[in-house]
């Protein structure tokens, strides 16, 4: 079998109901555009987890963090995990990273072989919420509404300075690769951090949304005491009390979201352009790790199973499977079996803890009927929240908070709780059944305890005295770049050239 070729590109925060088959009409993605023409879409695509550093440790593990310990944003990622780059490194491919995954932990790399940039986030323990004070607010790093009020315009910013050092390392790494110095096949993951908030857009994108008609939520606002108990949770984290938001802000923000994402397609663009114009074929796979709720219900940002924080876009262009919509419920946690199975490699000596399913057949016209899992155990949540997606049906459970059921055919927006509807009892009896059988709740709560309470210690120790950092600093040799004297020039001038002359 010859082995394709793969270039993920992976975005960040970006909602999955703009994808229903492919991005919607309106946005304007030519390039996202051209990729949906030719691959297999998945409409119902969901996080494991709507959170950065559990979401991308499952997305390169095929687990959820139930079992990678990744709960929150500054759990370790253990070194001795397999992860997609690993299985693929192993079965003789060039791994390269450029761009943000999040990794937590002096283990930057994680099956990597090449990383060319650092992360955007920190790596150490600083991050780490407490469930044993359940009413605090970490102010220095949780998410505030500011992002929301300081919406608008600005032709630089640290998000763009990083993503535009991302697409500039692997538009040179596309083109480094066609010279051929390497004859192994290669997978390149190019992951940027737009459109995370905050909603701060450069204004050639941002005057591509001037006459948008969808800068208002679906589902506008409600009081605070209409909301479930996370949601609530939710706002108070965000500090919400702090913050006047305006309709003209929601505007704004929304605008700058939308833009970012155009933002983000002419980075796409560019990658594509370096593919094809070095004639390299390449398996793409396009994916965010979570998504964003954009105002909807009031709510902003991730952190809730609700659909526009838990689902993402997901599209794979690759011969083997058909380009066309998929609408059977899937998961990130399937990225790596299904990169596995179209690299031809085995997972058996993985394949008791690996929890995600190939998705290869489903774009080749077959079905799925297992359930979707998520979790969620960080910023926001006193105790670990579970969910299942099966079918119509999207059945939440936690500890501390009422069981939720949504109908999701007739109700999208998932405004009516379902969960103690005696027409229904029968399907929540067995999805809490399902529920009970994969997570023991109280056993999930201990854990995350446990290891909150050792990172706190950790990280403050740590802090005390000379400090080491585990971010990732990205090598460059300049004894081996451009022409130097131990260097034959004809030599490098040829291989440096692609095409090459005669």
């Amino acid at each position: 079998m010859t082995k394709p070729n793969i270039l993920i590109i992976m975005v960040d925060q970006l909602t999955g109901t703009l994808f229903p088959d492919g991005p919607v009409d309106w946005l304007n993605v030519p390039n996202l555009k051209k990729i949906a023409a030719k691959s297999t879409r998945f409409k119902f695509a969901y996080t494991a987890s709507p959170l950065c550093a559990p979401g991308r440790a499952s997305f390169m593990s095929g687990q959820l963090p139930s079992r990678t310990h990744v709960y929150d944003n500054a759990a370790e990622f253990a070194s001795s995990i397999p992860t997609y780059a690993h299985h693929l490194r192993r079965a003789g491919y060039q791994t390269c990273l450029s761009g943000k995954m999040h990794f937590v932990g002096p283990d930057q790399m994680h099956g990597f072989e090449e990383r060319l940039t650092t992360d955007i986030y920190p790596a150490d323990f600083g991050w780490t919420p407490d469930y044993r004070k359940p009413d605090e607010r970490i102010d220095w790093w949780y998410h505030n509404m500011g992002s929301v009020t300081g919406a608008g315009v600005a032709e630089i910013s640290n998000q763009m300075e990083y993503d535009d050092e991302v697409a500039f390392n692997a538009t040179r790494k596309i083109y480094d690769l066609s010279r051929g110095k390497d004859d192994r096949p290669w997978c390149l993951t190019v992951s940027f951090t737009h459109p995370h908030d905050p909603y701060v857009a450069r204004k050639k994108y941002w005057d591509l949304y001037k006459e948008c008609k969808h800068l208002l939520p679906k589902i506008p606002a409600m009081d605070y005491d209409e909301h479930d108990t996370h949601s609530k949770r939710i706002f108070d984290a965000n500090d919400w009390r702090s913050f006047n938001i305006t309709e003209e802000d929601i505007k704004r923000s929304r605008r700058a979201y939308f833009s970012n994402i155009s933002y983000i397609d002419d980075k796409v663009g560019e990658l594509i352009e370096a593919l094809e114009g070095t004639r390299q074929e390449a398996t793409i796979l396009f994916v965010s790790d979570h998504g964003d709720m954009l105002g909807e219900r009031g709510l902003w940002f991730k952190m809730t199973f609700y659909e526009g924080s838990a689902r993402v876009p997901l599209m794979i262009c690759n011969p083997n499977m058909e380009p066309g919509l998929v609408e059977a419920p899937v998961s990130t946690i399937d990225v790596t079996p299904t990169l596995a199975e179209l690299a031809g490699v085995s997972l058996d000596e993985v394949a008791l803890w690996t929890e995600g399913e190939s998705l290869v057949h489903l774009g080749q016209g077959g079905e799925r009927t297992s359930p979707v899992a998520m979790e969620y155990a960080a910023e926001a949540s006193i105790s670990p929240l579970v969910s299942l997606r099966q079918g119509k049906w999207k059945y939440t459970r936690c500890n501390h908070d009422g069981d939720q059921l949504f109908d999701m055919d007739s109700d999208p927006y998932e405004l009516k709780n379902l969960a103690f509807d005696p027409n229904v009892a029968a399907i929540v009896t067995s999805l809490r059944a399902k529920s009970k059988a994969r997570w023991d709740l109280d056993s999930y709560d201990n854990q995350v305890r446990e290891s909150q309470a050792r990172r706190c210690v950790v990280y403050e120790a740590l802090r005390n005295g000379d400090y080491y950092p585990w971010d990732y600093q990205p090598l460059q040799k300049a004894s081996e770049r451009y022409m130097r004297n131990n260097m034959d020039l004809n030599m490098v001038e040829e291989a440096a050239r692609f095409p090459r002359g005669e």
